[in-house]
């Protein structure tokens, strides 16, 4: 399946319909090689925070942990 879509002047794209019905998720992980961007469905949330997770953190301290590093990402 192929699909065009918009990067909006804030980053956004907006993934059509029949690419998220394909995904069945809500969260996703994207992975660039060279030109090239590969967007698919992430096996496990817990998977993807593990790396910012240390044993018995509350979920909430990991979240504040993770968004912080998304936000100074975004300010580069």
């Amino acid at each position: 399946m192929t699909v065009t879509a918009t990067i909006t002047s804030k980053g956004q794209l907006t993934l059509p319909r029949d690419v998220r019905r394909v995904l069945n998720t809500t969260t996703v992980v994207i992975e660039v090689e060279g030109e090239k961007v590969v967007l698919r469905p992430a096996r496990s949330v817990a998977g993807a925070l593990a790396k910012y997770a240390k044993p018995n953190t509350p979920l909430r301290e990991v979240r504040e942990k993770v968004w912080g590093e998304v936000t100074r990402a975004w300010k580069r």
